[in-house]
C-alpha cells in the first residue's frame, strides 16, 4: 500500500490487498470447462502452446488440488459447457453467434479423465461464458456454505475471467490459482491476471497447499 492507501501496481498485480484468512470447510475447488472440447489429445499438433501448459503444468496441479481438498473435507466441483437440449436452442446469444455446440452427454462435454469427478462431486453443464449467469451455482454454493471460491481451469481470459468478476460482485471471495488455469499464450494468460487481479486473490498452487490444513475432515453435513 502506498500512504494514499492505494494499493500499488505490483500489489494489484497479485491481488495482494486482497489477502484475508479462509476457512476451507467453507471452501469450493471450482474447475471450470476442464473438459474433452477444450483439452484433449487431439489438440497437440494445433496449439503446442496450450497442450504444452495443460499436459505439463495445470493437469498435474489440479490433481494435487483436488487430492488435498478431498482429504480436508472441501468441495470440489465442475462446469462444462454442453447444450441442455439437442438442438441447442437453450445456448445463449454468444455462443450461438460463436459457433459453440456441445451436444448433451457427448464426449466433447465430459471432463477430462484425469481429473475426473468423484460420484458425489457436482458437475454443472453451462451455456454461457459466465456460470453464475447460466447455472444455479450461487443457489448450490450458499445450500452448501460455501463463501470462498477456489478458482481453476479453461480460459484465464475468458471463462475464469468472468466467474472471478461475478464471484466477487456476489459477495464470495474468490482465489485464482495462476498455475491452474490456461489460455493460448503466455502474453493472454499474464493479462488477464492483470486485469481481474483487483477482484480477486492470486496464488500459485504450492502457495495455496501451504495454506491448506493437512489433516483430514470430513465434508459439511457428513
Amino acid at each position: 500500500m502506498t500512504d494514499s492507501g492505494l494499493t500499488t501496481p505490483r500489489e494489484a498485480d497479485r491481488g495482494l490487498s486482497r489477502v484475508r484468512p479462509f476457512d476451507p470447510a467453507r471452501t469450493a475447488l471450482l474447475l471450470i470447462d476442464v473438459q474433452n472440447q477444450v483439452f484433449n489429445a487431439q489438440v497437440r499438433d494445433s496449439d503446442p502452446y496450450f497442450h504444452a501448459r495443460v499436459a505439463q503444468t495445470v493437469i498435474p496441479n489440479l490433481q494435487s488440488l483436488i487430492a488435498r481438498m478431498r482429504h480436508v473435507g472441501g468441495e470440489v466441483m465442475y462446469t462444462v459447457m454442453e447444450n441442455l437440449t439437442r438442438d441447442g436452442r437453450d445456448r445463449s446469444l454468444d455462443y450461438k453467434l460463436s459457433g459453440f455446440f456441445i451436444p448433451k452427454g457427448s464426449w466433447e462435454a465430459k471432463v477430462c479423465d484425469a481429473v475426473a469427478p468423484g460420484e458425489d462431486d457436482i458437475v454443472l453443464p453451462k451455456t454461457s461464458s459466465g456460470v453464475f449467469n447460466s447455472t444455479n451455482i450461487e443457489y448450490l454454493l450458499r445450500n452448501i456454505g460455501i463463501d470462498t471460491l477456489l478458482l481453476t481451469g479453461f480460459l484465464t481470459d475468458q471463462c475464469v475471467d468472468h466467474t472471478v468478476r461475478d464471484a466477487a460482485d456476489r459477495g464470495f471471495y474468490p482465489i485464482c490459482l495462476a498455475d491452474a488455469c490456461a489460455t493460448y499464450s503466455q502474453e493472454r494468460h499474464d493479462w488477464a491476471l492483470r486485469a481481474f487481479a483487483g477482484y480477486c486473490r492470486i496464488m500459485d498452487t504450492a502457495e495455496l497447499l501451504d495454506e491448506l490444513p493437512r489433516g483430514q475432515h470430513s465434508k459439511q453435513g457428513e
